[in-house]
């Protein structure tokens, strides 16, 4: 089986490829040699190449530029997924799209399921949720899109290398005590998609085929930013990352005004995932000590 992966060089693209089972035949491209956004360039290559299936792991991310970049990303995040939609259903393929918590406003008090109410608070989840749209429209049952949340990996930059700079370097830190979510690995979100992809090349029934199947992948457990810190450096002391503790104190968002607004609580709900792909969340303090481990100690 042939599976085609965009945005190689991100984190999830980066785990994708660490984790690919043997039976894949795996080709992947980044945004330069791939622009999901130039409808010619992803009819060319994925004519040429033909996969059974497409990973879209390549996304504008930066939530604050979007806010006044909102013409490119509304390029990649709406006009990418529907170039790929539509390509993929002129050859048959199927496509696994990955989307974010932020098509939510994080009004909700109880984990998020697929289909609660969307209600992006700015151009990134908006975008976001725009390509969602796009691809269910063209491709409908033959589509499967996941949320994630918080991701973070060994892998360019996030907010856990972020935070172990910051420890090393500062005397104390303030970080947002009142968003409330969910951190994720980028190898454990690797691995629900290589299960996802063995059931959709197998068995996956497609419940409703004038619509996209929607799936939300994190870690196990909540968290503040604040909490995810304070294990950051905990963890971080522990396998000799760090040398020293310095204190960490919650602060509200309001404190720490951004450009997009963020929703107060995403935490979301795995059970459909878990029961589809027969993998299991694991907790993220769990994954956070994994994945440090991976970290070069120096």
């Amino acid at each position: 089986m042939k599976v085609l992966v965009t945005g190689k060089n991100g984190q999830l693209g980066s785990e994708l490829q660490k984790s690919c089972p043997n039976n894949i035949e795996l080709v992947c491209f980044g945004s330069q040699e791939l622009d999901i956004a130039n409808a010619e360039q992803v009819n060319e290559l994925l004519i040429s190449h033909s996969p059974d299936i497409v990973i879209n792991a390549a996304a504008y991310t930066a939530v604050d530029k979007a806010e006044t970049d909102t013409k490119q990303a509304y390029a990649v995040n709406e006009q990418g997924p529907a170039n790929l939609a539509t390509v993929c259903k002129h050859i048959n393929a199927k496509l696994i799209h990955v989307s974010t918590d932020f098509v939510f406003d994080g009004t909700s008090t109880m984990p998020y399921t697929a289909s609660d109410a969307t209600n992006p608070l700015g151009v990134y989840g908006a975008s976001k949720l725009a390509g969602e749209q796009q691809i269910s429209n063209i491709l409908g049952g033959h589509a499967t899109i996941v949320r994630t949340a918080w991701v973070y990996s060994v892998f360019g930059n996030n907010f856990v290398k972020t935070m172990l700079r910051l420890m090393n370097d500062k005397e104390q830190l303030g970080i947002v005590g009142d968003q409330v979510g969910t951190p994720t690995w980028a190898a454990g979100l690797a691995n629900m998609l290589w299960a996802l992809v063995n059931k959709n090349n197998n068995e996956l029934q497609v419940n409703n085929a004038n619509t996209a199947t929607i799936l939300n992948w994190t870690d196990a457990g909540v968290a503040s930013w604040y909490d995810f810190a304070v294990a950051i450096q905990e963890l971080a002391i522990e396998q000799g990352l760090l040398s020293k503790a310095i204190p960490i104190s919650a602060i509200p968002a309001a404190s720490y005004p951004t450009p997009a607004k963020r929703p107060a609580f995403s935490v979301l709900n795995k059970a459909q995932a878990e029961e589809l792909t027969g993998v299991k969340t694991i907790h993220w303090r769990t994954q956070l000590k994994t994945m440090l481990k991976e970290l070069p100690n120096n």
